[in-house]
């Protein structure tokens, strides 16, 4: 690092993309700049001033190269290029993007024919895509080869051939082969399959309702039938479209998840306010970085390839990047807003699209987890990781939720032989800590955790079967009180360990330093997974806890309203709000209540 730090100064003031090699000559980061020789000039500051992530590139960086460009959108356009090329280390990248497949139309031929490809080619065809795999293409293509008689052939047409294929008699091609279509006929329907995919179905709807009726008046009532049978296809998926917008816009909301060094981003496809489709792209090399950039880093790696650019983007997180949007502008031909919606349906529906994406990016980890061979050998390197005497084959793992100490709840999650075993789940209320104080908190769950099993030896359940390993979700303090309690309950035979999210650093007792396991490590998913289940619950019973405070804050100073009137009250409206936005004859409703005691509980709410 020492030996370039001089190398900025001799960069140009000019815009470009600059390339970090490490010793062997391996390309691991790859970037754009407006100003090449002031942005590579950032990566030589004083190490306590960079994030962790570029820290620990630098240290790794052997050689600097650069490639200087006419703008700063030329350089967007390079800059994806080279990491789908070299797919750098440190870069956040789409992963597999390489083999991403498309929807091809080809309208370079006279009869056109529909298929799967992943190459983009400038030949007049129009592409649909990119798609995240082979299986969510093809379930368009079975859709729309359902809905319109295309041809799926690859033979020369020339209208003369004597027998059709079998797709012609099952009605799923009109027979361009035998001359049973004309070339203006054969047109329409393809016009038809790209208004679908552009998901302009009411337009498709419209022309067969036209065509039917015209059908019928001719006393074409076979033709008609068929018609029909189509149209009612159409409007059996525009019936599963869900309504967006009141607007007929066209946009895309995208929004992310992430984990550690990997994060799943989700796009929703809106077209003329209807939501008409969604894919999930994984994202690697997350790790210490910012929202926006990840967001960013998205955008221009998915829009170099996409076939559309909609004239708008809602997004999840702020992407302040003038050239970003030049480029996107460049791509789409027109002009794009990139939108954060702060409330609103907009807002719901970018938080919809972030849901989405966690549940996706916890499904995958759990995928890795799935079948019993990787259980067994994660945890086999959980064993030889954290030098335990014997495989963990059940596993506790304990979290603390609070807000500024109020309302504070202690979880404890089991897993045995890698799976969730909820029967054995436990929840905690914090009773004897007042103050915000983690460690306290986590030392009276524990406490009253094996107080529990120590007066219950011979019971075989939840509270008096001993874990193989105890987990806590916290740093090297958390683990310290953790050891303090096993060594006063009797119990310091039990192997304990503590995982901090922030750098997913495994601390042990004994050592100093901690573990720090490889992203792709089966052991790291497990622990992750279990972890992540122990936050989930405590955040779940935390919620609880913090609404049935707020309902008792609030109700039970009302004179007249006790446990039984404030039950029915939240059973009828839901929340504390509704019951404030209520009527005094809609309060008068509810069973218990009357005129008087609604009109007393309006005027104290």
């Amino acid at each position: 690092m020492e030996r370039l730090k001089d190398r900025p100064k001799t960069l140009p003031a000019t815009p470009g993309v600059y390339l970090f090699k490490d010793k062997a000559g391996k390309v691991i980061y790859v970037g754009k700049a407006a100003n090449l020789r002031s942005r590579t000039s950032s990566y030589f500051a004083p190490a306590d001033t960079l994030i962790p992530k570029v820290h620990r590139m630098m240290s790794k960086a052997a050689d600097l190269d650069f490639i200087v460009t006419d703008s700063e959108q030329e350089a967007i356009f390079l800059e994806c290029n080279l990491i789908k090329r070299h797919h750098p280390r440190y870069n956040v990248s789409l992963k597999d993007d390489k083999s991403f497949p498309y929807l091809k139309v080809s309208l370079n031929e006279d009869y056109p024919r529909i298929y799967v490809t992943r190459r983009l080619e400038q030949d007049g065809s129009r592409y649909f895509g990119p798609y995240a795999n082979a299986k969510s293409v093809r379930r368009t293509m079975d859709l729309i080869k359902k809905l319109f008689p295309y041809r799926s052939c690859r033979k020369k047409i020339t209208g003369n051939d004597k027998r059709p294929c079998l797709e012609y008699h099952i009605n799923r091609c009109v027979g361009p082969c035998i001359g049973d279509v004309s070339f203006e006929e054969y047109r329409e329907v393809v016009k038809q399959v790209l208004l679908f995919l552009e998901g302009k179905q009411d337009r498709i709807a419209k022309q067969l309702k036209h065509r039917m009726e015209q059908s019928s008046k001719d006393l074409e009532f076979e033709r008609a039938a068929a018609i029909r049978d189509q149209l009612q296809g159409i409007e059996g998926v525009m019936e599963r479209q869900k309504v967006i917008s009141v607007k007929a816009v066209d946009e895309d909301v995208i929004a992310f998840a992430r984990d550690g060094d990997e994060a799943c981003a989700q796009v929703f496809f809106v077209r003329s306010g209807k939501l008409i489709g969604n894919e999930h792209f994984i994202l690697g090399g997350t790790s210490d970085e910012d929202s926006g950039q990840i967001m960013a880093s998205f955008i221009k790696q998915y829009y170099n390839s996409a076939s559309y650019v909609p004239p708008q983007l809602q997004l999840q997180y702020d992407v302040d990047d003038f050239a970003l949007s030049e480029w996107l502008q460049s791509r789409r031909g027109a002009k794009v807003r990139m939108l954060v919606p702060q409330r609103g349906e907009k807002k719901k529906l970018v938080d919809l699209v972030a849901q989405n994406a966690a549940q996706l990016l916890e499904q995958r980890k759990i995928r890795k987890l799935s079948d019993a061979g990787k259980t067994a050998e994660a945890l086999l390197e959980l064993q030889e990781k954290l030098v335990l005497p014997k495989v963990p084959k059940r596993i506790e793992c304990y979290d603390i939720s609070n807000i500024q100490g109020a309302n504070a709840v202690g979880s404890m999650v089991v897993f045995y032989e890698g799976k969730p075993k909820k029967s054995d789940y436990r929840r905690f209320s914090i009773k004897r800590v007042s103050d915000v104080d983690d460690y306290a908190m986590m030392r009276e769950v524990l406490k009253r955790r094996f107080a529990r099993a120590v007066r219950l030896p011979e019971n075989e359940n939840g509270w008096a079967v001993m874990p193989d390993l105890l987990l806590i979700d916290g740093g090297k303090g958390h683990l310290g009180v953790a050891l303090d309690v096993l060594k006063e309950s009797g119990v310091d035979s039990i192997s304990a360990a503590s995982i901090a999210k922030e750098n997913e650093e495994v601390f042990l007792p004994g050592r100093v330093d901690p573990i720090v396991l490889p992203a792709s490590s089966q052991a790291l998913y497990l622990l992750q997974r279990i972890r992540d289940e122990a936050h989930r619950f405590a955040i779940t019973y935390h919620r609880k806890a913090r609404q049935k405070s707020a309902v008792a804050s609030v109700l039970d100073d009302v004179p007249g309203i006790g446990p039984r009137r404030k039950k029915a009250l939240i059973r009828h409206f839901g929340s504390v709000s509704k019951i404030r936005d209520a009527s005094v004859d809609e309060l008068a409703d509810v069973a218990g209540m009357n005129k008087a005691l609604a009109q007393r509980l309006k005027e104290s709410i």
